[in-house]
């Protein structure tokens, strides 16, 4: 009997300490449970905080804009200026009247002709020719043509010339006094004056793009003269005048130089004659 009650004292003692060990385990598990829930609803409170508390969000830079390009930028208007107004090219051939006479170079009568072997003058094909061996000057006037005022023009062809050669017109001359206004196959003009032999310069040698330089070449010379004075026109172009009161009448003349070492052969041709009604103004007398 007594052996009996010891067996379930201990069975019922075991069986309380298995209870105890659950219990404990039990309550362990409550507060780690309880412990979960604390750390989880703390959690929770902290996230909602977090969530409740906006987030600021950068800035956007706002892009800047793109520069325009244009392509067709207006012209600055232009500020007009007052433009002064030039006094007009005045008339280098004023008071041309009618023609007084014209020379197609026919008629070997009207002009001084001679052949020699320096040099020669001679009418053929409605041209006057002229030529010179080196170093001589050779010259032709025509007849029965003393002029004071008048403008001639008449055309000269060179077919020999080089260097220093010259040619040109004789005016207003008078047996060996007389203008001579040459023309250098260098491409430059000259005006003389020369009274038997000696030569007096009136106009020193100026370059002309409308002398030929050399030959073959051609060229269209003009004299105005009116009183002292006296202009030069090459190819209808004015290019230079002179005044000289020796000379104021006389006849016309053509020449040829050489000077250099080979001959000079020049032709001239269409001589035409005109009047000219022009009183030249009277220049103020310097005090």
């Amino acid at each position: 009997m007594k052996n009996c009650y010891q067996k379930n004292l201990t069975s019922l003692r075991g069986r309380c300490s298995f209870a105890r060990s659950n219990l404990l385990i039990t309550w362990r598990l409550l507060r780690a449970t309880a412990l979960a829930m604390t750390i989880l609803i703390t959690s929770c409170s902290a996230l909602d905080a977090i969530n409740a508390t906006p987030i600021p969000t950068p800035a956007t830079k706002t892009p800047l804009p793109s520069p325009t390009i244009n392509w067709f930028p207006p012209s600055a208007t232009p500020t007009l200026g007052v433009l002064s107004t030039n006094a007009p090219t005045p008339e280098m051939r004023p008071g041309l009247g009618t023609t007084l006479l014209t020379d197609d170079f026919s008629d070997p009568a009207i002009w001084d002709l001679a052949a020699s072997d320096e040099a020669s003058a001679a009418i053929e094909g409605n041209r006057l020719t002229l030529a010179a061996q080196s170093g001589v000057y050779m010259l032709s006037f025509r007849h029965g043509a003393v002029l004071d005022d008048y403008y001639a023009e008449l055309t000269a062809q060179t077919n020999l010339c080089r260097g220093n050669d010259d040619y040109g017109v004789l005016v207003r001359a008078n047996g060996g006094a007389y203008y001579r206004f040459a023309l250098s196959c260098n491409g430059t003009a000259h005006v003389d004056r020369m009274s038997h032999g000696t030569r007096l310069s009136l106009q020193a040698p100026l370059p002309s793009g409308d002398v030929p330089p050399g030959a073959p070449g051609e060229v269209r010379i003009g004299i105005w003269a009116v009183g002292p004075e006296m202009r030069l026109f090459l190819n209808g172009r004015y290019q230079f005048s002179i005044r000289e009161p020796s000379y104021p009448s006389g006849t016309i003349g053509v020449f040829v130089n050489s000077a250099g070492d080979t001959a000079t052969v020049v032709s001239f041709s269409n001589l035409v004659v005109q009047s000219v009604d022009y009183i030249l103004p009277t220049r103020t007398p310097l005090p």
